[in-house]
């Protein structure tokens, strides 16, 4: 074999190996490639994610505020309450005292 048939064999060689792995790269891409549909599916579903996530915080912040609303309602009706308690205890305390009056005045 000369040196120009080792050439060309080499480089008839090279080019078919060439071809067998462009063509592998091209088959492995044609199977694992994205279809525009899926894409397209992907965007959706992300979109409503977000628009979930959203709508959550909204949720959330409502529901602080609503928490924060009812715990100052609770705290401003436990203090009417006790005042109510308080003014009760000394209206019967006052009641007690004119009855105790009242008792003295009538038996003497």
């Amino acid at each position: 074999m000369s040196r120009t048939e080792f050439i060309i064999v080499t480089a008839i060689i090279l080019f078919v190996a060439f071809c067998l792995g462009w063509f592998a790269n091209w088959l492995i891409h044609r199977f694992t490639r994205v279809a525009q549909s899926d894409i397209s599916e992907l965007e959706r579903m992300a979109q409503e994610l977000h628009e979930a996530e959203e709508t959550r915080d909204q949720a959330i912040t409502y529901m602080q505020q609503r928490e924060a609303e009812l715990t100052n309602q609770l705290s401003q009706t436990e203090a009417e309450l006790t005042a109510a308690m308080d003014g009760l205890r000394e209206a019967r305390h006052e009641a007690e005292e004119l009855r105790v009056y009242i008792e003295r005045n009538n038996m003497g």
